[in-house]
């Protein structure tokens, strides 16, 4: 039971070898998992914080994949046994030896040596997809947008920066459906904790209002203590409820409101970092999606995975 080992093997202390902070990202594509990413690596620094995006271990490249009869969300077209080797290694705090899939060209370049950090962020379509890959880390995020706020995300970035038309990128989401709803989805419900950005459906907010977000607390990992924070003074910004989970389960949902001010999210990042016992205070860079463009939703959804990721370091044997 190799998933259960590397648990066990994580816990224990039979070497010198410090053990990073493992968190997954997951998600279809264009759901945000890049921006989610850029912004704790930012917040951390790119002195203690690796990221890696599991489409590097693509099994063929863009041409390749023309005439093939599944795409990217297949777990067939990926290295999945070669992952699940890497992910052990990098939670072990061991280097690996990582391909790289470059979008811009659709090929391979050169493999990349990367050494563990403190943190190790692993994001893209398929790191909650097994057993073994699941076991690797210490948190566990699914982003799970409205489809079509999703399809529209896709196709700005894919017309934008990876040099499709807007039909191809139609045709494309088409294609991946039925993939998406028998190897993504299903890796929703292995998470700890699941985002949804979106707007309010019952608000009639002004065109340009940033996004809301959704953030279902799962109890299967310890979350700050929220309702201490969420005073009647919050409460415009934020506020947490018990909702049903797809399962049914009562779960703690967390709605951060797009239109809170930066005023009200940042009275409230300062009491939830206060909970790290940190010094200093929450980093400036939390929430931005463009430069001098900041979501407050974003902020704030960055800062309760960074106090996750945090507190899982406080928590390492021998920290």
């Amino acid at each position: 039971m190799p998933d259960k080992i590397i648990k066990m093997t994580r816990s224990s202390q039979d070497d010198n070898r410090p053990r990073p902070v493992m968190l997954a990202i997951a998600g279809d594509s264009a759901s945000g998992k890049t921006t989610l990413t850029k912004g704790l690596v930012e917040a951390i620094g790119e002195d203690r914080c690796t990221s890696i995006c599991v489409d590097d271990y693509h099994k063929y490249d863009r041409a390749e994949r023309k005439e093939l009869p599944f795409t990217p969300l297949h777990p067939d077209c990926n290295y999945m046994d070669i992952l699940e080797q890497h992910l052990q290694l990098l939670a072990l705090g061991r280097p690996i030896l990582k391909p790289v899939y470059d979008h811009s060209t659709g090929t391979f370049t050169r493999p990349e040596y990367i050494e563990p950090k403190e943190f190790v962020i692993i994001e893209g379509l398929h790191p909650l997809s097994t057993k073994l890959t699941r076991a690797c880390f210490d948190v566990r995020v699914f982003l799970d947008p409205p489809e079509e706020i999703r399809r529209e995300w896709k196709v700005k970035r894919d017309t934008g920066k990876r040099g499709y038309t807007v039909e191809q990128v139609l045709a494309e989401l088409e294609r991946r459906e039925p993939e998406s709803e028998a190897f993504i989805r299903p890796q929703r419900r292995h998470a700890d904790i699941v985002v949804r950005f979106a707007p309010i459906t019952s608000r009639q907010d002004p065109p340009g209002t940033p996004l809301s977000a959704e953030l279902m607390l799962r109890p299967t990992i310890q979350h700050p203590a929220l309702a201490n924070v969420l005073t009647d003074d919050h409460r415009t910004a934020m506020h947490l409820k018990i909702m049903r989970d797809q399962d049914g389960t009562p779960t703690d949902c967390l709605h951060v409101h797009g239109h809170a001010s930066t005023e009200e999210a940042k009275q409230l990042e300062k009491v939830i970092w206060e909970e790290l016992a940190s010094n200093g205070g929450p980093p400036e860079k939390l929430g931005e999606i463009n430069p001098g463009e900041r979501s407050e939703p974003l902020a704030l959804t960055q800062l309760i995975l960074l106090y996750h990721m945090l507190m899982s370091e406080k928590e390492r044997p021998g920290s």
